[in-house]
C-alpha cells in the first residue's frame, strides 16, 4: 500500500467511475450490449491516457487556484466612508440586517421599506446612525421608484451611488404548478424580475457617476420560515381550487405540501451573517466575485445541480427538499388499480389447470 502515491488513487477512482458507468449503461440499455461496451471501454482507455498526461497540470492548476483565492481574500477592503448604497426590501431579513451592518461600517445607507411605521423601519431607526435614510417604496410601482430616485439624488448631490443591492423579493407559492394560481406567478415576476429591472434601470445613471456596483440577491425560499405565511397560502389555495382539481389531488396531499414547507422553519439557520458578509464583500472588495453562494453547503448543492447528471441532481434535490410520503389522490387510485390487476393476474395463473 505504501508504494502507491496519491495520483494513483485518484486515477483508480476515475477509472472505477467510468467502468461502473459503462456497466450501468450496458445493463440499462435496450440495444445490443456490443456497441455500448466498445464505446465505453474506448472512452475509458482515452481518459486513462489523458489523465496520465494531464494529472500534473491539473494538480498545478488546483494549487494555483487555492493560492489565488487565499491572496484575493487577504487584502484589505475599499474604504467605506463617503460611499452610498441603496438597498431594497429592508423591512425584514437580509435587507434589514445588511442595512444595519453597512451603516455600522460608515456607509450612507438608503433603505427601502413597504411600511415606514412597521417593526422593521422602527428597528432600523433605533439601531442605525443619522446617515440612514428610510424610503417607503413598492418596487412594482414605477411612480414610487422614481420618487425614491429623486430623493436619493437630492441627498447625494454630485457624489453618485456606489452600490445598489436588489434584495426585495417574494416567494408566493411552492408546490405543484397545477395547484398554483396564475396570480401567484404574475405577482412573483412583478416583484422579483420586473421590479428589480425597474429599480436597476432607474438608478444606473447614479451608479455610472460613481462607477459603482450592483448586487442582486436571489433565494428560492424567502418566506419559508414564516408559518403564518404558509397557513395563509394554504387557506387561500383551498378556497380557490376548482372541485375537479381538489378531487384529483386530495386535501391531504395539499396539506402535506404546506406542512413540508412549514417544516423548513425548524431547520432554518437564524444566522444571516453569511449573506450579509457576501453583500459587504461584493460592495467593498477590490476583487468582487461574480457569484456568491452564501451559507454552508450551498456551493456544493449548486455544483451538483449544475454539473452532475440530471438523474443524480434530481435525486439529490428530492432527498434534500421533497420529503413527501403521499401521492396525489389520482395517482394513488391508479397505483391501487394496477396493484389489484397484477394480483388478479397472478391468481388467474395459479388457478390454471396443469
Amino acid at each position: 500500500m505504501d508504494d502507491y502515491n496519491l495520483p494513483f488513487w485518484i486515477y483508480l477512482a476515475v477509472v472505477t467511475v467510468f467502468v461502473g458507468g459503462a456497466m450501468k449503461k450496458i445493463l440499462a440499455s435496450h440495444l445490443s450490449a456490443g456497441p455500448t461496451l466498445v464505446a465505453w471501454l474506448g472512452a475509458t482507455v482515452l481518459v486513462e491516457r489523458l489523465w496520465a498526461f494531464c494529472l500534473p497540470a491539473v494538480l498545478l492548476l488546483v494549487l494555483l487556484a487555492v493560492v489565488y483565492c487565499v491572496r484575493s481574500d487577504s487584502g484589505t477592503g475599499l474604504p467605506a466612508q463617503g460611499k452610498a448604497v441603496f438597498i431594497t426590501g429592508c423591512d425584514t431579513g437580509f435587507g434589514n440586517a445588511a442595512a444595519k451592518h453597512l451603516d455600522s461600517l460608515g456607509l450612507d445607507v438608503f433603505a427601502t421599506v413597504l411600511d415606514l411605521t412597521g417593526d422593521g423601519a422602527r428597528a432600523l431607526r433605533r439601531s442605525c446612525s443619522s446617515r440612514l435614510t428610510l424610503l417607503q417604496v413598492d418596487i412594482t410601482q414605477p411612480q414610487q421608484v422614481q420618487q425614491a430616485l429623486l430623493d436619493t439624488k437630492a441627498k447625494l448631490g454630485l457624489r453618485g451611488l456606489w452600490g445598489l443591492v436588489n434584495n426585495a423579493g417574494v416567494c408566493v407559492n411552492l408546490g405543484d404548478a397545477e395547484l398554483s394560481l396564475m396570480s401567484n406567478f404574475r405577482g412573483c415576476m412583478e416583484v422579483n424580475f420586473f421590479g428589480t429591472v425597474s429599480v436597476t434601470k432607474s438608478f444606473l445613471p447614479l451608479l455610472r457617476q460613481a462607477k459603482g456596483r450592483i448586487v442582486n440577491i436571489s433565494s428560492p425560499a424567502a418566506p419559508s420560515s414564516n408559518n403564518a405565511y404558509w397557513e395563509q397560502q394554504h387557506q387561500q389555495l383551498l378556497q380557490s381550487l376548482p372541485p375537479a382539481l381538489m378531487e384529483e389531488y386530495g386535501e391531504d396531499y395539499i396539506t402535506e405540501t404546506k406542512d413540508l414547507f412549514q417544516s423548513f422553519a425548524e431547520h432554518a439557520n437564524p444566522d444571516l451573517s453569511p449573506v450579509v458578509d457576501a453583500i459587504v464583500h461584493a460592495l467593498l472588495s477590490p476583487q468582487p466575485q461574480a457569484r456568491y453562494y452564501a451559507g454552508p453547503g450551498i456551493g456544493l448543492m449548486y455544483f451538483i445541480h449544475s454539473y452532475c447528471p440530471l438523474s443524480i441532481s434530481n435525486r439529490f434535490l428530492q432527498k434534500l427538499f421533497v420529503k413527501k410520503t403521499l401521492m396525489p389522490r389520482a395517482l394513488r387510485k391508479q397505483s391501487g388499480l394496477e396493484a389489484n390487476l397484477s394480483l388478479n393476474n397472478n391468481n388467474e395463473e395459479k388457478l390454471q389447470p396443469l
